[in-house]
Order: C-alpha cells, then structure tokens, then sequence
C-alpha cells in the first residue's frame, strides 16, 4: 500500500458534533425549528446531494441561501473563536506514514475554504500532497468520484490506497473506487452492510497507526 486517503469531518477533526450546533442556529434563522439532526442523515454528503435531503424534510419551508448563509456566519464566528478540535492520534498517525513515505491525501465533503481553514489551524497542511473537497467534484459520496480523483492525483492505483472514514457515505465511495477502506466512527455507527465492506474498524487514529504498523 502506497498511499493513504482522509476524510475530514469526523475523521479528523471534531466538526461534525459542531455542525448541529450550526444547523440548529440556522434552522431557527429560517423558520423550520433546530435541524442540527439533518447532520446524521446528510454525513458525507456535500451541498447539492445534501439539498435534495433537506427539500424532503422541510420541503417549500427550505431556503437553501439562506440556510448556507446563517450556517456560514455560526460556523465563521465559531472558528474565529474556537480551533477545530483534533481527533485523538490524528498526529500520531499522520507523522507515522510520514516517517514511512506514504503519499496523502484529503477527500472531504466539506468546500474548499473550510477545509483549508481546519488543516491550516491544525498545521497539518504540509502532510498531504492532494486535497479535494466537495465544490471541487461533480458527484457526492457515496459516488466514487472524489476517490477516485484523489488517487488519480496521487498517482496511485485505487487498490494501492488505504481511505480513512467515518460516515456510511463516505465509506461505500471510497469501497466504490477500489479503496481499501477503514473506519474509525464517530456519530454513526456501521451496520452489517458496512462491517462487510470494510478492512477494519477502529476506535480512534491511534489504533490505525498500530493496525497499520501491525500489517492491516
């Protein structure tokens, strides 16, 4: 294996717990009550698949700019007061495949500008060679399209490529486009369609560096 493929949200940084905050202030904002629970339904999911969920749930109620527009403003002022919290062993991990020449890569739903923002708070931009991020593919996870693209970038077969997930969406991409994938969960747990698919699972980034160390 020759390369190693994160997620973000969840997987990396505690953000996910932080978008219910964020979208229980903009529901609110916009007249349908505290949506924070449409993050469950919609992990892994960038805007636009994300839309059609929400557009079920609330249905004319739903204003998307507006929704976008309040979110932003929760979550620009909440990081301008608060650093992303690191999920445990996520440096440890990281300095590990370092250490060991793999090539690395973010594949995160979340637009460009937030993603940037948490891997520049964190110091962790100089360890990936390739991040791409939901406005920058046509296809959401679970589509395989952000996968493959990274790896393509990476200049690495799908098969040669570790992918690090947390969410359902997330994984079926990365299994998708012939990654061999393990999860480390955060608000969801797998069901048995997951558990089949995947190489492992693990409690934490720690745990994987020592799966990894042991020959996952």
């Amino acid at each position: 294996m020759q390369a190693v493929i994160f997620d973000m949200d969840g997987l990396m940084f505690d953000t996910e717990r932080v978008f219910v905050e964020a979208w229980d202030y903009a529901g609110e904002k916009i007249g349908v009550g505290k949506a924070g629970y449409m993050t469950l339904k919609t992990l892994g999911m960038n805007a636009a698949m994300s839309r059609e969920l929400w557009l079920e749930e609330f249905g004319e109620k739903y204003n998307e700019q507006e929704l976008r527009r309040h979110t932003k403003d929760f979550l620009t002022k909440y990081y301008t007061e608060n650093q992303a919290p690191v999920k445990k062993g996520l440096y440890i991990l990281l300095n590990y495949l370092k250490e060991n020449g793999f090539r690395l890569a973010v594949a995160s739903s979340s637009p460009r500008w937030e993603v940037e923002s948490h891997l520049k708070d964190a110091a962790v931009s100089d360890y990936f060679q390739v991040v791409i991020c939901g406005d920058m593919v046509t296809r959401s996870k679970p589509d395989p399209e952000i996968y493959l693209k990274a790896c393509e970038l990476l200049g690495e077969k799908p098969q040669d490529c570790f992918a690090l997930e947390d969410s359902r969406n997330g994984i079926l991409s990365a299994h998708r486009a012939g990654c061999r994938t393990i999860m480390v969960p955060d608000l969801w747990q797998p069901d048995g369609e997951i558990l089949s698919v995947i190489a492992g699972k693990y409690d934490d980034l720690e745990q994987v560096k020592e799966a990894l160390e042991s020959g996952i």
